[in-house]
């Protein structure tokens, strides 16, 4: 039998992500799947859903999850396709696992940690933080995922997102070269370049997933809600550094245009 063509982002899609620099794929993993994973993460924080009285911290970190249910959510079909269109086939290595996951609680207490910023993506071993690097060519880094594993609505501490800010630190990050911007380089600008982008909530149904463009910047907030938010935000590794040889990919495309180059 032929192979059936396996069903992927619309051009639409595409050319949304190259502007907005972000694209959400609903239903990307069931909410079987969501279930399952979601209950690993209350055995290793050692809380429950049916105990809000011991929820006391405003956000409890997990590390990467690399079992088969988070495995195969990683891995999903309509996101291997996605992973092929955005980044290019062969240009980037299937997750081994999903982390870190930031699980948020409803709380009062500010969670410390709801600043804007962009992930950087190599110079990660050197003990300050705000020494970890990215450079134009996003090395060490082919996008940044939200999958969430919880339903999230507006109360529920929604990543926050800078629609198209992506374009404006694609410009920012252009003199440093290869050698890049710290992230205290970039926060020094507060990232006020992109303070007038429209701001969208990463909200969805449990199994819906954001593909960000590396250089989106991105926002937590507090959790007004009544139930935690689970979600993951790893990276998607690249296999190598960008080719020139080879056709741009959107990812690349987006930086090229932020910069004059296209």
């Amino acid at each position: 039998m032929p192979k059936t063509e396996q069903v992927g982002l619309t051009p639409r899609q595409v050319q949304n992500f190259i502007n907005d620099g972000f694209v959400k794929i609903e239903n990307a993993f069931s909410t079987r799947l969501a279930e399952q994973c979601r209950d690993e993460l209350w055995a290793d924080i050692g809380l429950s859903p049916d105990h809000p009285e011991n929820w006391a911290q405003p956000v409890v970190r997990v590390g990467s999850k690399a079992s088969p249910p988070f495995i195969e959510a990683a891995n999903a079909p309509p996101l291997h396709r996605a992973y092929d269109q955005l980044v290019g086939e062969g240009r980037w290595l299937a997750p081994s696992g999903l982390g870190t996951f930031p699980i948020r609680f409803p709380s009062a207490e500010s969670p410390g940690d709801d600043g804007w910023h962009v992930d950087m993506s190599f110079g990660t071993t050197d003990p300050d933080f705000m020494e970890w690097r990215a450079n134009v060519k996003s090395r060490g880094r082919a996008l940044l995922m939200l999958f969430l594993f919880s339903d999230v609505g507006p109360d529920d501490a929604p990543t926050r997102i800078r629609k198209g800010s992506h374009a404006a630190i694609a410009r920012e990050l252009l003199p440093y070269g290869e050698a890049g911007a710290t992230l205290r380089q970039l926060s020094a600008e507060n990232y006020a370049s992109t303070a007038g982008c429209e701001v969208e909530l990463a909200t969805g149904a449990a199994g819906s997933v954001y593909l960000c463009h590396p250089f989106l910047v991105h926002a937590a907030q507090p959790h007004r809600g009544k139930r935690p938010r689970f979600m993951a935000q790893p990276p998607l590794l690249p296999k190598g550094e960008f080719d020139p040889a080879l056709p741009p990919s959107p990812v690349q495309t987006a930086i090229r245009r932020a910069c004059g180059l296209a």
